[in-house]
């Protein structure tokens, strides 16, 4: 079994991802994030933010409609140049995309190929209650341009001054051709993204883009990704979207394969020339300082929140030989991304006055942090449930914490214990998620 079976496997059992509409025989390109994984996702999403929005004075947020007026597609290009090449095959009449192909047969088949035609990934939509008079319009294909259709109204209602940044998180929706690698590649799926307004002064932008791409991979880093799994990949001229000066994609080492995380673009001042060009709004910007007044450069960070939740399991997975040759699976997750903090246990469940005490502990404990409860099976399956759900720190309740007032600590990556007083429980526990 290779790692994308184990991680989709994992992944399955112990609630992070179950296939979407599974019970109805699925919806290819759909995932749905259980209890375990939508923690982990929202604490990825909360990382961004913290490190985005609340530790910085230059960025705004901002949640932008997800249908918006069709104009602003037109605008962007997105419904002229968002699209794939697709082949049919004329016997089974499957489709491809043909960039992905490396015969000029069917793969499914052996069957003989169309010509490849451009294939538009606009998810459309309707919007109206009379049939025949409703307005066709788009699920967005990506979340950036709900930020620069607002740009004057952030300017208007805050007091940001070029430079500036405004972060958003969202969905966003593409009719792909052939979705897979589990949820790397989805018709639904989350965006992170900064767009960051810089003056149209090339050396200036440029010195912004080397700084968005040092920070972008520095975070990953920061939590807990291996250095050596991942990489900046520079768009040749060829490749650049027809909009963008520069571009890099961080990618990370999927078992030999490296894979498309994050991208860090030179978008130019297309997307606000082009809204000014669509809407007729004027979106220059006046700087008071020099009385220059311009179209901003834009410098954009765009992270797939699915594409990271995947890959921070896969660098997390880890198979490991303990006593007797047992082989325990655990996700050393970064503590911050954890989807439990801690886990609690009474030794026994089927002891009253062990139950209460640990309880009391789980109700205290919950209060500051994401806590799970076990009472099921012996300690021992405890600990590797949690090892498996990527959970730091397990409590465990026993006779001798009824007599002496302190429990077991037992830390998941090294399995060591320590006692530690139940009263100074919450501290302690607190103290070493910040060391981790």
């Amino acid at each position: 079994m290779d790692m994308w079976e184990k991680i989709t496997s994992l992944a399955k059992r112990r609630g992070f991802i179950f296939p979407g509409s599974e019970i109805y025989g699925g919806l290819a390109g759909t995932w749905d994030y259980g209890p375990l994984g939508v923690e982990l996702k929202r604490n990825i999403k909360n990382e961004f933010w913290k490190s985005m929005v609340q530790e910085r004075s230059d960025v705004a947020g901002l949640d932008a409609a997800i249908i918006m007026n069709p104009k602003v597609w037109e605008a962007s290009g997105h419904l002229t140049s968002f699209s794939d090449p697709l082949v049919e095959c004329k016997k089974c009449h499957h489709r491809f995309r043909a960039d992905q192909l490396t015969e000029k047969k069917c793969p499914d088949c052996g069957g003989d190929l169309t010509e490849p035609k451009q294939f538009n990934l606009m998810v459309e939509t309707y919007l109206g209650v009379i049939e025949g008079e409703k307005l066709k319009t788009y699920l967005r294909g990506e979340i950036t341009q709900g930020v620069h259709v607002n740009f004057k109204n952030i300017l208007s209602s805050t007091r940001v001054k070029i430079p500036f940044g405004v972060a958003q998180i969202g969905k966003a929706f593409r009719n792909e051709i052939t979705p897979g690698g589990f949820t790397f590649r989805s018709r639904e799926f989350e965006q992170m993204e900064l767009q960051y307004y810089v003056k149209p002064d090339l050396k200036e932008s440029m010195e912004q883009f080397e700084y968005w791409k040092k920070e972008r991979m520095g975070w990953y880093v920061s939590l807990g990704m291996k250095k050596e799994n991942l990489r900046f990949k520079e768009h040749a001229k060829d490749e650049l979207a027809h909009y963008a000066k520069a571009a890099f994609d961080i990618e990370y080492n999927a078992e030999g394969e490296w894979k498309e995380m994050e991208g860090v673009h030179h978008r130019g001042d297309w997307d606000v020339r082009r809204h000014q060009e669509f809407s007729g709004e004027d979106m220059t910007y006046f700087d008071e300082e020099t009385k220059e007044k311009f179209l901003p450069h834009i410098i954009e960070t765009s992270g797939g929140v699915d594409r990271a939740t995947l890959f921070f399991l896969m660098n997390a997975y880890k198979e490991e030989k303990v006593k007797d040759g047992e082989i325990r699976t655990v996700l050393r997750l970064h503590p911050r991304l954890a989807p439990y903090k801690v886990a609690v246990f009474p030794l026994l469940a089927n002891k009253p006055e062990l139950v209460k005490t640990a309880k009391k502990i789980y109700d205290d404990l919950k209060k500051n942090m994401m806590v799970a409860w076990d009472d099921r099976g012996n300690i021992g399956k405890r600990y590797r449930a949690q090892d498996e759900a990527g959970t730091p720190f397990c409590v465990t309740v026993d006779f001798d914490s009824l007599e002496h007032d302190d429990v077991t600590v037992r830390d998941r990556d090294t399995m060591k214990q320590e006692r530690v007083k139940i009263g100074e429980l919450g501290t302690h526990l607190e103290e070493r998620l910040k060391q981790s």
